[in-house]
This record gives C-alpha cells, structure tokens and sequence, in this order.
C-alpha cells in the first residue's frame, strides 16, 4: 500500500463537535492497530515510512492508524482556542479508539503525542496500550525548549511553491536531524494547503490559534504538569521504549535517564546528531520502533 486511506471521526468539545481525520495503513479488519500521533505543528502523514515499513513487516495482521490532532492536517479547526491542550487531544483519541476498538493497541507519540498517549494511558479503556513508543518526550519538559518552539508556532505565512516552504521548515526543524532532500519534500508536502483557490500560494496545514494557549502557559503551570505526569508514568505497567534525540533541547538526559529508573523503566535508545525530534524516517529509527513494537 503505497498511499493510506482517510478518514474522520466526530468528536465532542466545549462548544458542539468537530471531525477528526486519521489515516489508515494496512489491513482494516486487523486486530493489532498501532496508533502514531504527531508533535505539536506537525500532522498525520510524519508517520508515512514508519506505517509503511509496519505494515510490510508485519503482513496483514496490522493496521497502522495516525490521526490529524485536532486543527491540523486535514481535521477540523475549534471555534474556541482554549480546547487546543492535551485534555481535548486525549479525549479525541478515546472517541477513536472506541470506534476502532482494537484486540491489541499500540501506541507511538512524537513530542505532543507522547503527552497525549500518557493522557490515554491514564484512562482505564478496553484493550489498554499494550507497548507504549515515546518519542523525545517525557514527564519533565525543558522551558527553554517550550519558548523556542514559541518563537515559530503560529507564525508561518505563506510560500510561492513547496520547495519555498520546505526550506522554510527546514530552517525551523535543524534539530530534526540530517536528512535528504527527498526525504525533506516528501515530510514536508503534506505539511502545507493551499492559501486560496486562485494565488497558487500556499500555507501551513494548521490553524494558527493551536498557538494561543501554547503562549499563555506559564513555567509554574508547566511544573505543576510535571508532577501530574510523573504520577501517571509512574503508574505505568508495560513495556516502553524511549527515543531521545542525544541534542535534544526538550527532553534532557536527566530526565531521560530517571524514565529508564521509573515507572515502566523505558528502554533508552539515542541518535546522535539528532536534536528535537528524531522523525523515524532513518532506518535505524524504524527498525528500532519495529523491533520494538513486532519483534
């Protein structure tokens, strides 16, 4: 399967409802499903390779599932700012898995979608996530970090052509790590739309507002979210693998190296020459989480 099939999923919020948009890899019918969720500005198709690579190791006894968080991708915007947090996110992951209702669940979180997938975990649910992939992500978040990704979310513009607006995210996403050019187009294509009908300008995939709460966080708040985060790693059961970019400015290695002593004591694998995030595009990244996730 060279191409995934989309689809969308209804989803309460505060005020009424929005779609929801995911991804399918693999075969539908299939009782494993893996479910990758994206980092903060990013979208479904990220998980493009890695589905890929899944699916052909694993034959048709898996279904890789990657959702567009809500005001990304191809997923419906709030009308309310406020409800672009993880309690919204997590919630409309439920609503999915609800609907999927799988045998076995996987899950694979960059950055967002690792505090997303802890937020999943917290809830009792029918089948629990059985084998949990953090990519870059923990409990403890680096403010440094958080105030550089500040600097850029919200404020992208628009772009003449796709090679315009993939230097521009190349220039934002350095800490991504070495890529080729193909592999740079082919993440960054699904990255923009359209800016209108007529200019054949485009912009980037995601609203604007996703920004709005992102800057209103304080540093106590963030705390006070450490310490909820920790309490819900900590109760974590089952195996997990963390990946952690060696110079990432997000997840340091003091809190990298606490993950392996806590809670569900995560296997740490490192890329050099890597910052935030690693995009599991490299194959030693894939085989890493295949190994890990079918092995």
């Amino acid at each position: 399967m060279s191409e995934p099939t989309l689809h969308h999923t209804p989803c309460p919020d505060a005020h009424g409802s929005h779609r929801m948009a995911w991804w399918s890899w693999g075969n539908p019918q299939a009782g494993h499903v893996v479910v990758c969720v994206h980092g903060l500005s990013r979208q479904g198709r990220d998980f493009d390779v890695l589905a890929q690579s899944l699916c052909r190791r694993a034959g048709s006894g898996l279904r890789v599932v990657c959702p567009d968080v809500v005001g990304r991708g191809e997923s419906d915007w709030l009308g309310d700012p406020s409800g672009y947090q993880v309690p919204q996110y997590a919630a409309d992951m439920l609503v999915l898995l609800a609907e999927l209702q799988p045998a076995v669940l996987d899950w694979v979180g960059t950055s967002m979608g690792g505090l997303i997938g802890l937020g999943v975990c917290a809830h009792q649910q029918t089948p629990p996530v059985r084998r949990l992939v953090l990519n870059d992500v923990g409990p403890a978040i680096e403010w440094q970090a958080l105030q550089r990704i500040g600097q850029y979310l919200g404020r992208a513009g628009s772009f003449d052509s796709l090679q315009q607006a993939a230097d521009a995210l190349a220039e934002i996403s350095r800490s991504f790590g070495p890529h080729t050019p193909g592999q740079w187009l082919a993440l960054s294509r699904p990255m923009v739309k359209p800016l209108d009908r007529c200019s054949g300008r485009l912009r980037l995939h995601y609203d604007p507002s996703i920004a709005l709460p992102f800057r209103a966080l304080t540093e106590e708040q963030a705390r006070q979210g450490e310490a909820a985060l920790w309490q819900v790693y900590d109760q974590l059961r089952l195996p997990t693998l963390l990946l952690r970019g060696a110079e990432s400015d997000l997840l340091s290695p003091a809190t990298a190296h606490a993950m392996t002593q806590r809670g569900p004591r995560a296997r740490l694998q490192e890329y050099a020459g890597v910052g935030h995030a690693p995009t599991l595009v490299a194959d030693d990244q894939v085989q890493a989480v295949a190994d890990f996730l079918l092995g």
